[in-house]
């Protein structure tokens, strides 16, 4: 028996075809794929007055990504009064702290679900420094988390950080993993086409990365873990795709190490391209050495078709680990992954095939899959109310 609709106003960062991120995606993929769950959504972000029509009509730009932090904050409170007053949703979910705050108040007699992506200040100041700066973003995520009804998280790893770090309770946190769209992932083109169409050489073991060019996410011991890998595979080629500050520092670290011929960095790779980045490769990496909640391109891998290694790091274990333990290294540091890769790539660590990882993929993770999740939690928050 079909139950009946419910609205949802959704509050998020930036729309994900105007600034991409893990948590726009996540957002976008819910905007998307809700109402096939009997939730109607409405949403608001940081953007340009194009995402109205990108979104189909469903999303609105409350301020413009670049304005003055003064200017968003109070756009977003405006705009979230106007979304009231055209009419009052059944439940509000809140993807981003910093612009969920200003609604506090706005609606006081509505339930509440926090999407908890990630730990904000944590992640600015990954380093642990930020002083004052840092303390403040801790306190107004507290400050706007401790409203929520009901929290979702992306895995127990996260769970744990939420009530430890930000007290919110354990009975009203729920578990619900990152999605991926398996259709446009599963490309149907066999790795020597997706190596033809990108321009990459057709006899050389390929490894891919993708992963914002920053500390947290473990890129320098990769690149160190690739001066073990060459000596036994001269001709092995990592990938890594994706833009930040570390960009230079990375580039050097590859000359220094001589691994010119190994390691390459792509810089930004175009959405309808990370499919086939991810088919023509025999193995993607991720490196994460610090707060990584799930790892959305370990399920786009698997989605790919191809197997994936993770560090023992946050979510990473519990989201591939099901399928196989093996995709997991036993700790992190350059060495271990080396030796990972090299294990995987001379075939004396077996990983699943094509076939399982696509399954295991849609299975778990295909987007109706997990929007099921969300909107199962968004009415048992309106039924606790």
């Amino acid at each position: 028996m079909s139950q009946p609709p419910i609205d949802s106003l959704q509050i998020g960062m930036h729309w994900f075809n105007e600034r991409p991120g893990g948590l726009d995606r996540m957002f976008k993929a819910l905007i998307d794929t809700l109402p096939e769950q009997g939730v109607n959504v409405r949403g608001m972000v940081a953007g340009s007055p194009g995402v109205f029509d990108s979104s189909g009509g469903r999303v609105l730009a409350f301020a413009g990504a670049q304005e003055q932090l003064g200017a968003r904050l109070w756009g977003s409170r405006m705009q979230s009064r106007a979304l009231r007053a055209a009419k009052v949703p059944d439940v509000v979910a809140t993807h981003f702290a910093l612009y969920a705050a200003p609604t506090v108040g706005v609606f006081h007699r509505v339930p509440k679900v926090v999407h908890f992506h990630g730990p904000w200040a944590a992640e600015s100041y990954p380093g642990g420094g930020g002083g004052w700066s840092r303390a403040m973003r801790i306190a107004l995520e507290r400050f706007v988390y401790r409203g929520g009804t009901r929290h979702i998280v992306l895995s127990q790893a996260f769970g744990r950080l939420l009530h430890e770090t930000y007290g919110v309770r354990e009975d009203r946190i729920r578990i619900v993993p990152g999605c991926v769209d398996v259709a446009q992932f599963d490309t149907r083109v066999t790795k020597q086409q997706a190596r033809k169409r990108l321009g990459l050489p057709l006899d050389r073991p390929i490894l891919f990365c993708m992963r914002r060019l920053v500390s947290r996410m473990g890129l320098e011991d990769l690149i160190d873990a690739m001066a073990i890998v060459k000596p036994v595979l001269p001709d092995v080629l990592l990938t890594i795709a994706g833009k930040g500050p570390l960009e230079a520092q990375l580039q050097a670290r590859i000359i220094a190490r001589g691994l010119e011929n190994n390691v390459k960095l792509a810089g930004f790779v175009a959405d309808d391209k990370v499919p086939l980045w991810y088919r023509a490769a025999d193995l993607s990496v991720v490196p994460t050495v610090s707060l990584e909640g799930f790892g959305l391109t370990t399920i786009e891998s698997l989605a790919a078709g191809t197997p994936v290694l993770v560090t023992p790091v946050g979510g990473l274990p519990e989201a591939v680990a099901p399928l196989s333990s093996e995709m997991v290294l036993s700790s992190g540091g350059f060495r271990a992954i080396g030796e990972g890769i090299a294990d995987v790539l001379l075939g004396q660590r077996k990983l699943p095939d094509s076939k399982a990882c696509r399954a295991y993929a849609r299975q778990r993770f295909d987007r109706p899959v997990v929007a099921a999740q969300v909107a199962q939690v968004y009415r048992e928050a309106i039924s606790a109310f």
